[in-house]
């Protein structure tokens, strides 16, 4: 168990160093890629997807992604019991990842006059801030997601081509319909991991995570509804239901996903 979670701490470390990484070349000031561009964004999600992917996929699954995780354990496929420490091992290599982002652009971040630059650079964000339209927009970007690493399990594949795919898939997700949010895919991305402090606190986006991770545990039932051929409407309504509690700042905020 502590290999695999190891796996997950270093893999999500390696997804979120390089990710925001490209992301923080962009959009920040005096750096040799400043304004390079979506296209070296998308391009450097897929790489960092790949090459976390490599450097884990030997000490875990590799899931690097709590939306993954809960799929696979409502596919059958991991133990409830390992739900929560592989999530728990994902924020970890999460944090620590951004506070190396936040090292290797010090001197970028300090002329940087623009908030909305830095928050860039640690979070997504909406292009325009609709709600529905978000979330829609990152309930189509997830369902892609899943549905396509779970349809490439189908194929025998030859060791390393399916994560050479999946690379390609975010590169294609990122162009195709990344943005107008930013395509956080993930909840490690979405929320802002700026404020990684003793007390953990998150800034939820407008959408709330609670909310967009409903919604993904629905995207998550179709893809298993397309492999098993039926709906366990039972779960997930039990899921829906849930209301998922985070500590913000010494208060509590309360995110409900009351669908049923």
């Amino acid at each position: 168990m502590m290999k695999e979670l190891f796996g997950e701490f270093l893999g999500t470390l390696i997804l979120i160093l390089l990710g925001n990484g490209v992301v923080a070349g962009v959009v920040l000031p005096k750096t040799k890629s400043n304004n390079s561009g979506w296209i070296v964004i998308t391009m450097g999600w897929g790489i960092a997807v790949a090459v976390a992917v490599f450097v884990s996929g030997k000490l875990s699954p590799a899931h690097l992604n709590p939306a993954v995780t809960f799929g696979v354990a409502l596919k059958g496929d991991l133990p409830w019991a390992s739900v929560f420490p592989y999530i728990l091992a994902q924020f970890a290599g999460a944090m620590v990842a951004q506070i190396l982002v936040w090292l290797q652009f010090k001197p970028h971040y300090e002329v940087e006059e623009n908030a909305g630059n830095i928050l860039a650079t640690f979070s997504t964000g909406p292009a325009i801030k609709n709600t529905v339209s978000n979330l829609i927009s990152e309930i189509l970007g997830t369902f892609v997601l899943l549905l396509t690493i779970f349809a490439l399990g189908l194929y025998d594949l030859q060791a390393g081509l399916g994560t050479f795919a999946v690379g390609t898939l975010i590169v294609g997700i990122g162009l195709s319909l990344g943005g107008t949010t930013g395509y956080a895919l993930n909840q490690l991305v979405t929320l802002d991991l700026a404020s990684c402090t003793a007390s953990f606190r998150f800034q939820i986006r407008e959408m709330g995570t609670g909310l967009m991770l409903g919604f993904q545990l629905w995207d998550l039932s179709l893809v298993q509804a397309w492999q098993s051929s039926y709906f366990h409407f039972s779960k997930i309504k039990e899921l829906f239901a849930t209301e998922f509690e985070m500590e913000i700042s010494g208060s509590f905020l309360m995110t409900k996903t009351l669908i049923f």
